[in-house]
């Protein structure tokens, strides 16, 4: 059995930035989800823009793509990427509940999988700040990666 090692580590045990220098450019695409959980009606307020401080499924999006574009200056030891293209979508799941879905591609030398994770978190945050006047116990749940393609690793989807 191949013994796992974590790839932010060196020999020490110290933290360190992945050396992708001799890795090949390849396509990457990564999909992650994250869900807020709220009142009934604050999910039709949000849903039919009712309420005071705008649309909160558009800042939300905005909010998503800036954050999977400046992920590398949130996430200590992530490399730039240049992201070909970072999507935020948005789905109601229950009477309760939005769940968003990232994706982030780029043709690069390492993974998008921060970049989708980032942009479901701060998406989710945006949508906390947005309804948090009419309601403050809204949760965010469920962050997570969906799946991912390209690279070394390979293929990766969610149960």
């Amino acid at each position: 059995m191949e013994e796992l090692k974590l790839t932010h580590t060196n020999e020490a045990g110290k933290a360190s930035m992945v050396d992708v220098g001799g890795k090949s450019e390849t396509r990457r695409v990564a999909m992650a989800e994250s869900v807020v959980r709220m009142q009934p009606s604050t999910l039709k307020l949000v849903i039919e823009n009712g309420l005071k401080k705008g649309d909160v499924l558009s800042a939300a999006r905005i909010a998503g793509i800036q954050a999977a574009k400046r992920t590398d200056e949130l996430i200590p030891l992530c490399h730039q990427i240049r992201l070909d293209k970072a999507i935020v979508e948005f789905e109601i799941v229950d009477d309760d509940a939005l769940r968003i879905i990232t994706t982030a591609s780029a043709t690069d030398r390492t993974g998008v999988e921060m970049e989708a994770l980032v942009a479901a978190s701060v998406a989710a945050l945006t949508i906390y700040d947005m309804i948090k006047a009419v309601e403050k116990s809204a949760v965010i749940e469920s962050t997570r990666l969906l799946s991912k393609s390209g690279g070394k690793s390979g293929d990766y989807a969610a149960e």
